[in-house]
């Protein structure tokens, strides 16, 4: 068929799709900068709302415990007046890395609330096509720069740093090599790490997800992952931090699921046998003051030997400038007088600082737990206490039902491979039941296994609590963990949070109906097949119970043993009372 001559009108049959289509209407297919950006407008404000109030609110609170270091090595002593307590806080603030932890921690859930936001307007379908595809072009990348590789390189640095090495330079203006070298050698760990979790994803689901992304990129709207070196890297991260997310929330909530039970049950049966006083909380504050008065003056002493042996001469030249003087100095550095035991006192020094460093956080968490159950205590006694305590008893009993379920299924699993938890849940298939009646085209099944997964963080959210005195319980036995937790407790609540998302973003992709999943199915596409993910989760779970049952009940026999009490109800009292009047 011979094309239209120029400047004649096509014939109806000549007419193509877009062949006749008017200007105005070619026009209109591709919005404008100013009308995307407009489009835009509620993603970048919900970015700026959620990254300024988490910067300026949220981020104090969770830094608050590595508050008494500025970053060059400065503290104050527990007596300081508060306009010097102020202004040493405001000097710490202003310090490179705590700057760049407080942007960090506010980016990522700034970009995880955003990614939430496009999920819930991918599935109302409340913005157009285009502006939701803009928005994931820059959260989607962004993120995965965050979780891969921003947030864990100032973990580590952290790592390294109370592992004794310091970034800063040195007296003659140097970087510290060796510091440095040791950091990217662990970070470099870490990537390994973080691309050999690819083995655990079924190699089965790959060729689905390029049929996904062929169809995809043959669409109208360009997914992120064409953006991205043709895809390949961004699938290849959203799989591993899929796995990464959905290990990490079975882990957490299985050590909820144990700790609500064990506080809830045991703590009221302790406190009856021995309630929480003022003296209680006076005594631990007082050991809590003079752990930290020691502690400065260990510090103080430090600094001035580290000074002293900086000094050219200084610890060898004792003997003034004459010739005689200089020589008995050399004598004595060459037999290991003054140099050697300066050296030595500060090696005992460090390693009496970091114990005393140890003891202190854990006297201010144990001191921060004893207030909170004094205060909840007093509260169970009113009648608005009572009320509120129903709920937490009926939370307690799920989660043990949760744990008794999924170990059931998983025995079934040895016999009929398609149980799963999800599907047998009587409050997932209750959920799941009423998604499918709001919409008759979803999947009930996944969307069980969905509502399962978001339990999981809502068992984490309610137990949060009962998690941390746990954690403070294992924390006793590995002093270490507690004080790298406290020294990246925000950057970590960003880490879980933004994964949580992605997570969850990747099980409900599967969970809508293929029309639906426009450019979030395109974005968030990944091999992670169902049955992978109900295996996979349900392992870590039952896993993490049982390390944590196992934990609790050596932590209570090794407590009972050393306090003398029988395991009892006064280990919440005692903690590291015995070794800070040793070392008083």
């Amino acid at each position: 068929m011979a094309p239209p001559s120029i400047g004649t009108h096509p014939s109806a049959a000549d007419c193509g799709d877009d062949l006749c289509m008017a200007p105005a209407s070619l026009s209109l297919s591709t919005p404008s900068a100013l009308g995307t950006l407009f489009s835009l407008s509620p993603f970048i404000a919900t970015f700026a709302v959620v990254s300024f109030g988490v910067a300026t609110k949220v981020f104090p609170h969770l830094s608050r415990l590595q508050s008494s270091h500025d970053g060059e090595g400065h503290v104050l002593p527990a007596s300081a007046p508060p306009t010097l307590r102020q202004a040493h806080a405001e000097h710490g603030a202003r310090s490179p890395r705590r700057r760049i932890a407080a942007v960090t921690f506010a980016a990522t859930i700034g970009l995880a609330t955003v990614l939430a936001e496009l999920i819930l307007a991918e599935i109302s379908d409340l913005v157009t096509p285009h502006a939701r595809t803009v928005a994931l072009r820059f959260t989607v990348p962004t993120l995965l720069f965050m979780l891969v590789v921003l947030i864990p390189f100032l973990e580590l640095q952290s790592v390294v740093a109370g592992s004794g090495w310091s970034f800063q330079r040195t007296a003659k203006g140097r970087i510290p090599r060796v510091a440095w070298a040791l950091q990217l050698a662990v970070f470099a760990g870490w990537l390994f790490v973080f691309w050999s979790l690819g083995q655990a994803v079924p190699a089965n689901g790959g060729a689905a997800f390029d049929s996904s992304m062929g169809t995809a990129a043959a669409g109208h709207v360009e997914s992120v992952g064409d953006v991205l070196v043709g895809g390949q890297l961004a699938r290849a991260c959203l799989e591993r931090i899929g796995v990464i997310g959905i290990s990490l929330m079975a882990l957490l909530s299985g050590f909820a699921s144990v700790s609500s039970p064990w506080h809830t049950f045991s703590d009221n049966r302790s406190y009856r046998k021995r309630p929480i006083t003022d003296s209680d909380i006076s005594r631990k504050q007082a050991g809590l003051d003079a752990t930290s008065e020691l502690l400065l003056t260990k510090r103080h002493r430090l600094r001035s030997l580290q000074r002293k042996l900086a000094e050219p001469g200084g610890a060898a030249g004792g003997g003034g400038g004459s010739l005689v003087g200089k020589m008995f100095g050399s004598l004595k550095g060459i037999a290991g007088g003054a140099s050697g035991g300066d050296a030595a006192e500060v090696k005992a020094l460090q390693m009496e600082i970091s114990g005393l460093e140890t003891m202190e956080s854990n006297l201010a968490t144990s001191l921060s737990l004893l207030r909170a159950r004094q205060a909840a205590h007093a509260r169970d006694g009113t009648a608005l206490g009572k009320v509120l305590a129903v709920p937490s008893y009926v939370f307690s009993v799920y989660c043990v039902y949760r744990i008794l379920a999924t170990t059931l299924t998983t025995l079934r699993r040895m016999y009929y491979p398609a149980a799963s938890f999800a599907s047998s849940d009587p409050i997932n298939r209750f959920l799941g039941l009423l998604a499918k009646h709001w919409d008759p085209k979803l999947d009930q099944m996944a969307w069980a296994r969905q509502i399962s997964f978001l339990l999981s963080g809502v068992i984490l959210a309610a137990s949060a609590n009962s998690v941390l005195q746990t954690f403070h319980l294992f924390a006793k036995f590995t002093p270490g963990l507690l004080q790298h937790a406290q020294a990246n407790f925000a950057l970590l609540i960003g880490q879980i949070a933004a994964t949580y998302v992605i997570s969850a973003a990747l099980l409900l992709r599967s969970s809508l109906p293929r029309e639906v999943g426009r450019s979030v199915g395109d974005a968030l596409e990944s091999a992670l097949e169902p049955s992978f993910v109900d295996r996979w989760f349900e392992g870590w779970f039952l896993l993490a119970s049982a390390v944590t049952m196992a934990g609790i009940w050596i932590g209570r026999k090794l407590a009972g043993a050393g306090g003398g009490g029988g395991g009892g109800s006064g280990d919440y009292l005692d903690d590291w009372d015995d070794f800070a009047g040793e070392e008083m």
